[in-house]
């Protein structure tokens, strides 16, 4: 696996810092005013902009303990947008860079999604979207074929949106400025409710959180406040793939600032999601997939010397409990060669060893 050049890794670093500057400029204007507001005995920073009715609107910004936005409200006044030199940007990477971006179409979803606040309040983007930006994170060139998506899966925190006091514009208003044929999906289980949104050519776009802890919720949609009137599907597991994300820039347009699973994490959690898939042929090539991408990156974390990181995901995902060390073993005895040596390597076992811990589930 062929690591990018510094140039490449420096330029992906700059764009990354200019995208973020860029969409702070756009969320926050120089009209307004931050705020520090305390929520349940912690302070978040909220974003003041008048109106013409002489109400200011307040918006979400973030934690007040994150160094990096209090730095960002810090110096706000000194942000400045460059579109054509973050498009240069982009075009170097993907054209003599070795770096990928996603295709037109998941990543217009993707920049309309980021316009309207998503990841400003701490949404995730989740899925081989995700996976393409891995490339510029680690700083290695993975395969194309590990990219190929038909869907946009997004995911945010079940507390965060209760609590936020921010929401998007509706989720079908923002998809239809792309695409007039989106419509939205009502959920099997309450009709009443959409976790996700699909258009004429069946590109599909799901809300998901992490599984609530509660039988009560299984199978069931819930309400997320900050989703515009769209609900979320309950997911088992997820919880550990979204814990911490990553900022990153998604190689599109002018580059999109996005958060996204910390790589180790993602790669873990393949695991499990491909023990689980359907053996129709739909199921089983969204199982290959999965674990071409999980093994990819065991290979690329070990490369960039980071084996220590996985193996510290793996561990805290085996130590979850039974149901978590099935989906690990049986994902580990799937994955081909290259992701078992890579991963044996990260643990410091043997090839055997792991083989046996599958084998007796230790």
């Amino acid at each position: 696996m062929r690591e990018i050049d510094l140039v490449f890794r420096t330029m992906f670093a700059e764009l990354a810092q200019q995208t973020l500057d860029a969409q702070w400029q756009s969320d926050f204007p120089l009209e307004g005013r931050f705020v520090t507001v305390p929520v349940k005995g912690k302070d978040y920073f909220y974003f003041d902009t008048p109106t013409p009715g002489g109400k200011d609107k307040r918006s979400y910004v973030g934690p007040a303990a994150d160094p990096e936005i209090e730095a960002r409200v810090r110096r706000h006044r000194e942000i400045k947008g460059n579109i054509r030199e973050r498009r240069r940007l982009v075009s170097s990477l993907l054209r003599s860079g070795g770096m990928q971006g996603p295709d037109r179409f998941a990543g217009d979803v993707t920049k309309a999604l980021a316009d309207a606040g998503f990841f400003r309040l701490r949404g995730v983007l989740v899925g081989s979207v995700a996976y393409g930006c891995y490339s510029g994170v680690l700083g290695v060139r993975l395969p194309t074929t590990a990219m190929q998506t038909g869907d946009a899966d997004l995911a945010m925190d079940f507390a965060i949106s209760q609590e936020v006091g921010d929401s998007l514009p509706p989720i079908l208003d923002i998809l239809r400025a792309i695409d007039p044929s989106f419509r939205a999906v009502p959920h099997q289980a309450d009709k009443a409710r959409v976790t996700a949104f699909t258009n004429q050519a069946n590109y599909r776009v799901e809300f998901l959180i992490g599984d609530r802890g509660s039988d009560e919720y299984s199978g069931k949609p819930s309400p997320m406040p900050a989703l515009g009137g769209a609900s979320a599907e309950n997911l088992r597991f997820l919880d550990f793939l979204i814990y911490e994300p990553v900022r990153t820039v998604l190689l599109h347009r002018e580059g999109v600032s996005v958060n996204v699973p910390a790589p180790e994490r993602y790669a873990v959690h393949k695991l499990i999601v491909a023990s689980r898939r359907l053996t129709d042929a739909l199921g089983r090539a969204k199982r290959d997939k999965d674990l071409l991408q999980a093994a990819t990156l065991f290979e690329a974390m070990l490369q960039i010397r980071q084996g220590d990181v996985l193996a510290d995901a793996y561990q805290e995902a085996w130590d979850r409990g039974s149901s978590w060390q099935e989906g690990l073993a049986a994902g580990i005895a799937l994955m081909p060669a290259n992701g078992k040596e890579a991963l044996a390597d990260a643990l410091v076992v043997a090839m055997n060893e792991l083989r046996e811990r599958i084998t007796v589930g230790k």
